[in-house]
């Protein structure tokens, strides 16, 4: 699938620093993103959690040039301190930072969200699908003193409800109200916070969810493009807004998703 990325060169991100959290592998929306900035200039710093991953995101952080390498668990605030010190003692600030990070139980990615959702469950998923994106985005903020640019990654079921998106959803619906609020304290300071928020894509997030493959049919069908969502289009929409061209952009939701979020009857169903 990398191979068929077809992603610009040029120098939009040369000079800038920035922290991405959340590759798990090489067709991580994080990743294609990743590759972007890297592509356009960016000096990139990596977060993981674990041994497993690392070994799958430290070879892909060393072929774009990226010797920062950090352990990071958005849950343990002693992990997230020792992972921004890090950074601080290596750059002394940072430009941007790309928050790819969410979980939620697969028990809870099925069937009926009432019923499925226990309490650790909702606790869970809050706390490292939305709460995560706040604390991180208070610790990059500490190292903008002259401003810089932030993303989070959500998707429609935020917005509307997609068979055992469920538990998901509702998390996602919150990281989003947090952008929003996020951007406000942070837009005085000079740095801009948005989310973007693709269409159904096979990464490793989309196979956890049961009936993810015809969730993926349903969008390209259902969309004005009737095409899958690319990386090529995500990516670029990331590197707008962590860019000085997505200046005056802050507080969004950007969607790409070939228009799948703007159809209410798709083609051939009367209305």
């Amino acid at each position: 699938m990398a191979e068929e990325w077809k992603l610009p060169t040029g120098e939009l991100m040369k000079g800038k620093r920035g922290l991405i959290m959340g590759v798990a592998n090489d067709h991580s929306i994080a990743w294609g993103i990743a590759k972007q900035l890297a592509l356009q200039g960016a000096e990139l710093a990596f977060t993981y959690q674990g041994e497993a991953l690392e070994r799958r995101v430290r070879p892909l952080a060393e072929s774009v040039g990226a010797t920062l390498m950090i352990p990071a668990d958005v849950t343990d605030d002693a992990s997230m301190d020792r992972a921004f010190a890090a950074i601080k003692n290596a750059w002394g600030s940072m430009d941007f930072l790309v928050h790819a990070i969410a979980f939620a139980d697969k028990s809870a990615l099925k069937g009926s969200f009432v019923e499925n959702t226990t309490r650790e469950i909702f606790r869970g998923a809050m706390d490292i699908s939305a709460y995560s994106f706040v604390d991180a985005a208070r610790r990059a903020a500490a190292l903008m003193p002259n401003g810089g640019a932030m993303i989070t990654l959500t998707y429609q079921g935020s917005e509307r409800v997609v068979p055992n998106y469920n538990m998901m959803g509702v998390a996602k619906a919150a990281l989003e109200a947090a952008t929003r609020y996020i951007a406000r304290d942070l837009g005085p300071k000079g740095i801009r916070v948005n989310a973007v928020s693709p269409g159904p894509m096979r990464t490793l997030a989309m196979a956890g969810i049961s009936g993810g493959k015809q969730l993926m049919s349903a969008a390209r069908d259902w969309s004005l493009l009737k095409e899958d969502t690319s990386m090529e289009g995500v990516a670029g929409c990331a590197l707008w807004l962590l860019s000085d061209l997505g200046r005056s952009v802050a507080g969004e939701c950007i969607h790409v998703d070939g228009g799948f979020h703007v159809v209410g009857v798709p083609e051939g169903v009367e209305a």
